[in-house]
């Protein structure tokens, strides 16, 4: 039997309900809930990031810690495939880091303008990326062109960024040029050098001939010290989509030709201006001098050098557990603030 005062409150709530229902069903309503919908759906880290207000380029999260880290791939061109070891290695250490593909690779928008394809676009690409992220006091690694690129967007930005790696680079192209040209006399015989050079005038790039030398006899000895066969799934994948047109107009034809548009880039004078704690990472047996990626340490204030004993370009790869261990020590160093960088 229903008493007199529990009829009213029942009706209030019936009322109430009905009012939040009519409320929910307004237009205003449904768009903020939407938006929070929006903001809560997982995507397994991946986040598209605009830059110019035109393009989106693709990017990911992938582990939790207080260390966050920002990579920027090789190339021009490549894309953030042959990184993925590192999911083996930081985020079971607390290191929290982000794959990034830049415009016109991987995962991210291909525009077909053509004029996109300079440094300095690339630089404010990566800032506008950081802001996206929500980045700051982050750490930063390029590797290869990458790392090219982290010297640029650390000459103009490095106030955001508390420690970088410079991974497998020198500070010039005609450094790397002119280090490539020694390379081939020591790897390739000399009748194997008179048919590469003369596949070379004949611009026979294509050739199976060409193809042997520069994966045989070249790539396999300073890129990746593994045979063809055996290189790891990531690395075969990200050499499988690279963006020609943007590495033949930025790079080349392949690793020992420069001739596109970073041919004069020249960072030496500039190396004093990084004033944040750096890692200097690279191979013993890299395609980049050893010789310079020491002077390049040595002209950075704060920065430690490690070269991998058994390392090439790809030391990730083929020097796994020397090149991890400089790596996550140094990051590790800085953000204990125990880092002490190498005598000058």
């Amino acid at each position: 039997m229903k008493t007199l005062h529990q009829t009213p409150f029942k009706l209030m709530l019936i009322l109430a309900s009905i009012s939040l229902v009519i409320a929910c069903g307004s237009p205003e309503k449904r768009t903020e809930l939407q938006s929070n919908a929006i903001r809560n759906i997982k995507t397994g880290g991946s986040k598209l990031i605009s830059i110019d207000g035109k393009y989106n380029v693709w990017t990911k999260k992938v582990g939790e810690g207080k260390i966050k880290v920002l990579l920027l791939h090789g190339g021009p061109g490549f894309s953030h495939d042959y990184f993925e070891c590192f999911e083996d290695f930081l985020p079971k250490e607390g290191i929290e880091f982000y794959y990034y593909d830049q415009l016109g690779s991987g995962y991210s928008d291909v525009p077909t303008d053509t004029t996109l394809w300079n440094t300095a676009r690339f630089v404010e690409e990566v800032e506008q990326v950081r802001k996206g992220l929500g980045l700051d006091n982050f750490y930063i690694l390029g590797h290869s062109w990458g790392s090219l690129l982290a010297m640029e967007y650390l000459n103009k930005y490095q106030k955001h960024v508390k420690g970088a790696v410079l991974s497998n680079m020198t500070a010039s192209i005609a450094d790397f040029v002119d280090y490539s040209a020694v390379l081939k006399s020591k790897l390739i015989t000399g009748e194997e050098k008179r048919l590469f050079d003369s596949l070379d005038r004949a611009k026979a790039y294509s050739s199976p001939d060409y193809s042997s030398l520069l994966n045989e006899k070249l790539y396999t000895k300073v890129i990746c010290r593994l045979p063809l066969e055996q290189w790891p799934e990531p690395l075969v994948r990200a050499f499988k989509k690279p963006n020609q047109t943007i590495y033949l107009q930025m790079q080349g034809i392949d690793e020992f030709h420069v001739t596109g548009s970073l041919r004069n880039w020249d960072f030496w004078d500039k190396l004093p201006n990084i004033k944040v704690p750096t890692l200097v990472l690279g191979g013993v047996y890299d395609e980049m001098n050893p010789k310079s990626m020491k002077e390049e340490a040595q002209l950075i204030p704060k920065s430690r050098l490690y070269l991998c004993p058994d390392g090439s370009h790809m030391a990730m790869y083929d020097d796994q557990s020397n090149y991890f261990n400089a790596l996550i020590g140094f990051l590790k160093d800085v953000n204990q603030e125990s880092f002490v960088a190498d005598k000058k």
